[in-house]
Formats: structure tokens, sequence, C-alpha cells
């Protein structure tokens, strides 16, 4: 049994194959009265879909002609999330999308009925999405060269440089793709190492896809995987109140393990860091008052480089 939508969906269908149909076909197809083929006719026309003819018992119905209906129809929710989904691509890194997004963005715009255009209008004039200065710009035609190699389950081979600036070559097995803490990464079996690894596609160059293939694993988590090799070592939960607007830490702060969020005139940061002492040095280095709140150990790592500080200007004024 059809649901109303679905009935709404197929009364379009069938205008499109057939060039008139009678309400009262219609109403046998669907299981419907007459009265109700009239409603589902409005419905199509309320949408801006040109459904002529008469509504009496025994009238047909047709799609103006000429009319090309487009390949594919979206409710207003569908609409607002491709639109919302093209114009937060540069969220994901992938910023040399942006023209074939604003070119979707307005297939997409042109393809709807006026309503929904008026909204995606409404849209495009009072959204505004700034792009996180955390995340690292990644070539769009890298990352689809990859995902066909992935589809095709063939081995990629490429050029590679370290954290550590050291440049390798690697033949791998890349079992997925994904986006983590604001960078693509590639993951799958090393060759070379012959080992489970992640490849992090800004520091990838030359990348071609082979014609040799593997087996891929039935199943595989690569967010599993990247939260495993976490280091094992004991963490600190952080919480300090900052002087300043949280716009002002773009850049000075990394979003791994971290939540920024305004409070009290200020920014409340909330983390868990391993190394006090670098968080400690990221707090000196503010140009504004700061409160910590917790843990009581990052105020010891305070203290004593505070110490160490008066030493060397000591040192330096005795000399």
């Amino acid at each position: 049994m059809y649901d109303p939508s679905m009935r709404i969906l197929t009364v379009l269908e069938l205008l499109q194959a057939r060039e008139s149909v009678t309400g009262a076909e219609l109403a046998r197809r669907l299981e419907v009265s007459p009265r109700t083929v009239q409603r589902y006719v409005t419905r199509l026309q309320d949408l801006g879909i040109p459904v002529e003819g008469r509504r009496g018992v025994g009238g047909a119905y047709r799609l103006k002609p000429g009319f090309r209906l487009p390949p594919l129809m979206f409710t207003g929710e569908e609409a607002l999330a491709l639109a919302l989904g093209l114009r937060a691509l540069k969220q994901l890194g992938l910023h040399t999308l942006t023209p074939a997004a604003e070119g979707a963005s307005a297939k997409l715009t042109r393809s709807l009925p006026a309503p929904l255009r008026e909204d995606m209008h409404a849209l495009e004039a009072a959204v505004q999405l700034d792009a996180s200065p955390w995340v690292v710009s990644t070539d769009a035609a890298l990352l689809a060269t990859l995902l066909r190699a992935v589809r095709g389950a063939q081995v990629v081979e490429f050029a590679y440089t370290s954290l550590t600036g050291r440049a390798s070559r690697r033949r791998a097995n890349v079992y997925r793709v994904m986006h983590l803490d604001g960078r693509w990464y590639a993951v799958g079996l090393c060759q070379l190492r012959q080992e489970l690894r992640s490849f992090r596609l800004d520091r990838v160059r030359d990348l071609a896809v082979l014609d040799e293939t593997f087996t891929p694993p039935a199943t595989f988590d690569a967010l599993a995987l990247a939260r495993a090799s976490l280091p094992a070592r004991p963490r600190h939960d952080i919480s300090v109140w900052l002087a300043c607007p949280p716009e002002a830490l773009q850049g000075r702060l990394t979003t791994w393990h971290t939540d920024i969020t305004a409070e009290a005139g200020g920014t409340r940061v909330r983390c868990q860091r391993e190394e006090l002492e670098w968080f400690a040095s990221f707090l000196l280095a503010l140009p504004c008052p700061v409160r910590v709140d917790s843990p009581p150990a990052l105020l010891d790592t305070l203290r004593a480089m505070a110490e160490r500080g008066r030493t060397l200007l000591a040192a330096q004024g005795s000399g």
C-alpha cells in the first residue's frame, strides 16, 4: 500500500510516461477516490509541476507540452542538505572543489520548483561558513584517484614525506580513506613495512594506481585503528578560562581532544593533554589574562616554568 507521498510521486511518474491519463485510471491505479486524485494533482501544481487538464469525473491530466522534468526531485529537507553539503566542502579541506561545488549548486537551484528555489537563494544569502584554521587543504583530484583505487582494490604507489621530513617511496593496499581532526588519511597495508599504516594525503605526491590488485579484509574500521594507535600514556583533563573571544584562538590551538566555547565574555577551553609543559607554554604566550581551574598539576608546571624564567633572568643579569 502506498503512503501519500509515494502516491503523489506515482501520479508524476504516470504523467511522464503517458501523453495524458484520465482521473479514473489514476484513481484505479492508486487505489484512491477521484477526489483524492484531484488533491494529488493540486499538490504537484503547488510544487511547480505544470499539470494541465479537467479535474472532473472523466477528465484527463497531462504535463504541459515542452515541459522537461529534472531528472531528480528533492524534498525541501533534501535540497537543504545538498546545498549545505556543497558549501561545507571547505570544512573538509577540499578547496579545489569550490568551482565544481558552485556549478553543482547552480544546477541544483535551477532544477528546483520555484518555492524551493527561493529557499536556496535565502540560504546562499543568509548562511556563512568559515573554514576551520585547523583543516589541512587536500588535493581533490588525488582524493578522487585514491577512492577509485579503493573501489577497485588496486595497489597504489606514491612518494611520501613523514612528519620529520623524511622522504620515501611507498606501495600500499589502501582499505579505507578517512577524515580525522581536519586531515585526510589513506589507511591500509604498507608493503614496505608490512604493517597497517595511515598516510596523510597532504604529504602524498606522485600517486599512481597500479594494475596489481589485492583482497581487502571483509570488515575494516579505519577510525578504530586510528584511535588504537594513539599513545597509551596518561592524559590530563584541563579546564581553563581565557579573557579573549574564541575567534582569537584560531590557528593557536589544535581541536584534537579540545572543546572551545564562549563563556562569561571570554572562552572556556576544555581539553586532554599528555604533556602539560606544552600547554603551559601556550597559555604563557597568550596576550590575555588566564584562569586555570584544573588540574592542579598545570599550576605546578606554570610555577616551575616561572622559576626557570627567574633563574634565567638572574643569570643574564649577573653576566
